[in-house]
């Protein structure tokens, strides 16, 4: 495959766009973004044999650690979809010591950076946007340079589940030209 690094104005543009997004993402509630993640995690069951070929030519990985990841990779997902459900679906009520009444309400920050290493190409990349999206975060994906492909296959993945294009952007480049870039922008609410 060939990959063509993002610019800096696509940068921009993806936090931008992520960030005017992320509202209607965080509305949706838990158990709508839990599906979601379900589904792509059954698409990601359903690609083993794409993530099997990519993690070997990209990251060297043998098949029984790539087996390894993309069963990781699977419970990062379900993991997260439980606890979009479990926390972010309904108000916890808390205890009203003098009879008032008490509810703690969780919705997402903003625009996350998910940012991952080269030898865990898919369950390190997946996991950090699951939690972000999870959580009702919108998120830009910046995959291992090492690893584009697998990094975009999964972000594709994701897309075809159900999580918007506006919400979950894929930039692939250098560590230093991408992290140099989003990474000091005071749009950007957190980095993993």
């Amino acid at each position: 495959g060939h990959v063509r690094e993002a610019t800096v104005g696509e940068g921009d543009k993806a936090i931008a766009v992520a960030r005017s997004f992320q509202p209607e993402w965080d509305r949706l509630r838990g158990a709508r973004r839990a599906g979601i993640l379900e589904r792509a995690a059954d698409l990601v069951e359903a690609n083993t044999a794409e993530f099997m070929a990519l993690a070997a030519r990209e990251a060297g990985k043998t098949p029984h650690d790539t087996v390894a990841e993309i069963r990781e990779t699977v419970d990062f997902l379900r993991y997260y979809a439980l606890q979009a459900r479990q926390r972010f679906e309904l108000p916890t009520r808390l205890p009203g010591p003098t009879g008032e009444t008490n509810e703690l309400i969780l919705h997402g920050k903003g625009v996350f950076a998910c940012i991952s290493p080269w030898n865990f190409p898919l369950a390190i990349f997946v996991g950090q946007i699951a939690a972000a999206l999870a959580a009702g975060n919108s998120v830009l994906a910046k995959p291992a340079r090492q690893t584009p492909l697998t990094g975009y296959h999964a972000v594709c993945l994701l897309h075809q589940a159900g999580v918007p294009a506006d919400v979950l952007h894929f930039l692939p480049g250098s560590g230093a030209a991408i992290g140099a870039q989003i990474l000091p922008d005071r749009r950007l609410s957190g980095v993993a």
